[in-house]
């Protein structure tokens, strides 16, 4: 299958997520925080002033972010709001959370008037920064290592691991070029989808209920917390 038909293709109706495998509490640990440095890097994607590919793109916003993490003088307790400012504070430039929206709700996305898409994005980007930005503290000093990069036409995919003492963990960025720049609106953690894990959520909530009980969890943020805790109690065995 060519890179453009394998990123671009809408997911299948009743299409589930990719279970994550048995975990240990250290590969829990830096699973969880290799998938908050991913959305860290989808929220908080500075702007270039040149042409980068898709690795450079990828790589130049994780060395700022982790320069972010790293700084010792942000650690302390008391220093936690100004760290999560400092990491919001590089402007969300790059992903495309149109793009991300309109695949996790697929045919939903089609029906909906252009002011309702407007408001979708808008609460899905504060639910991912919302959701992910305490688990970004799971971030230990592991390694970035890039392995290669896939362009076809519009699509890219850089695949990446995040490396640490005890266990590696693979992250693939999957972006989509808009004008000069490239834009995330997926990753792929230890092999699972980010935006097929919500795509299945959504799916689920549209089928047994409606579309404004999706905007209304989204607006509370109570998604994702059943999976979690089933995530959490097989770290733990």
């Amino acid at each position: 299958m060519h890179l453009s038909t394998q990123l671009s293709e809408p997911m299948r109706s009743g299409h589930h997520p990719t279970p994550l495998p048995g975990m240990t509490p250290s590969r829990a640990t830096v699973l969880t925080a290799a998938l908050a440095i991913g959305i860290a890097w989808m929220v908080a994607c500075p702007g270039i002033g040149q042409a980068e590919s898709p690795t450079e793109a990828v790589r130049n916003t994780i060395n700022q972010m982790i320069k972010i993490l790293d700084n010792a003088d942000l650690k302390t307790p008391n220093k936690a709001q100004e760290r999560r400012r400092n990491l919001e504070l590089i402007v969300a430039r790059r992903f495309d959370y149109a793009e991300m929206s309109k695949r996790t709700l697929a045919a939903q996305w089609r029906s909906l008037p252009q002011q309702e898409r407007d408001e979708f994005v808008d609460l899905f980007k504060s639910f991912l920064s919302d959701r992910y930005a305490g688990k970004i503290e799971g971030y230990a000093g592991e390694q970035v290592q890039y392995l290669s990069e896939r362009i076809e036409g519009e699509y890219a995919e850089v695949r990446t691991k995040l490396v640490s003492q005890k266990v590696t963990i693979p992250i693939d960025y999957r972006l989509i070029k808009r004008g000069e720049e490239w834009h995330a609106y997926d990753i792929v953690v230890d092999g699972v989808s980010l935006v097929k894990n919500y795509r299945s959520q959504f799916s689920k909530i549209l089928r047994d209920s409606s579309y404004s009980e999706l905007v209304r969890r989204l607006r509370d943020r109570a998604i994702g917390e059943e999976k979690d805790a089933a995530e959490s109690g097989r770290a733990k065995k």
